[in-house]
């Protein structure tokens, strides 16, 4: 059976959440409502609707200009066609150099920029989360410094995007692990849709806890875009593997648990260079001493 969507996005929480309130009484009823935040430090949200008979357009056309939204996007969708519509939906990511976007943008990439085509999949890192945002920022403040990675690996890869960055921007090849199977699959998918397969190798793995991985260490530069438990819990193995003067890149860190986290990695031997934040999501650059 199909179902539709309808999305559009506007400023601010209280306008987001009213709109998705006074969506519940449409006609047909949508199924389910959802209000997110665009983690990009924008102050956009997203209000969608779920429905399992065509939303009325006219409905929503006056919701969208009462709450002062941009016009809904009404997409019908077999029942299983969710990564396509997300695909569908998701915009490009400015980071810095960097743009990250999907194919239904392939044409709109700026001369100026670096494309990174990543679709949505069952993996995460496409850019508009906080977080790998975060990290993608660092990695072009870095580069701004001069700095050139020779032994650059992604941590808890999930998309890739993170590797793929470096090896747009620096000559040597790129490690990228995950301890997820279908992460490590989806990277692979990415990596050979940027033609990068023979400049990014994806591996499954738990932290540096592969024979590759250990071979190639020491790394230059680590990015770890996980959680904070994990990351406090891969200190140790941080230590042994990042080389003298050596960088990491860390996020999936709430800001309030920043200081923990720069407190442990101090502990052992790295020095904190810079930390950003972007809405609830802190992205640390640290640098081993």
């Amino acid at each position: 059976m199909p179902t539709w969507t309808a999305l559009t996005t506007l400023s601010g929480q209280d306008a987001a959440e009213a709109l998705g309130t006074a969506m519940e009484a449409l006609t047909p009823e949508p199924t389910g409502i959802g209000v997110f935040e665009i983690e990009d430090g924008s102050g956009q949200w997203e209000v969608g609707g779920y429905f399992v008979e065509e939303p009325d357009a006219a409905g929503l056309a006056l919701l969208a200009a009462v709450h002062h939204a941009k016009d809904f996007t009404v997409s019908e969708l077999p029942e299983v066609d969710w990564v396509a519509h997300v695909r569908r939906e998701l915009s490009p990511v400015e980071a810095g150099r960097f743009f990250v976007h999907g194919s239904h943008y392939a044409d709109q990439v700026p001369e100026d920029k670096i494309a990174l085509l990543i679709e949505a999949a069952m993996a995460f890192g496409t850019g508009h989360h906080g977080t790998t945002l975060g990290c993608l920022q660092a990695l072009d403040r870095l580069i701004d410094k001069g700095v050139v990675g020779q032994n650059v690996i992604d941590i808890g890869c999930g998309t890739a995007v993170l590797a793929m960055a470096a090896a747009r921007v620096w000559p040597n090849p790129v490690l990228a692990s995950d301890i997820d199977e279908v992460a490590v699959d989806v990277a692979r998918a990415n990596v050979a849709a940027n033609n990068l397969s023979e400049r990014v190798h994806c591996v499954e793995a738990a932290g540096f806890n592969a024979s590759e991985l250990k071979q190639a260490a020491p790394f230059d530069l680590v990015f770890a875009n996980i959680l904070k438990g994990p990351l406090i819990g891969l200190t140790p193995d941080m230590k042994n593997n990042v080389s003298t003067k050596g960088y990491a890149i860390l996020s999936g860190i709430l800001n309030p648990q920043a200081d923990e986290v720069v407190a442990v990695y101090s502990e052992n031997g790295f020095n904190l260079v810079e930390r950003t934040q972007i809405v609830d999501w802190t992205t640390l650059l640290l640098q081993k001493n």
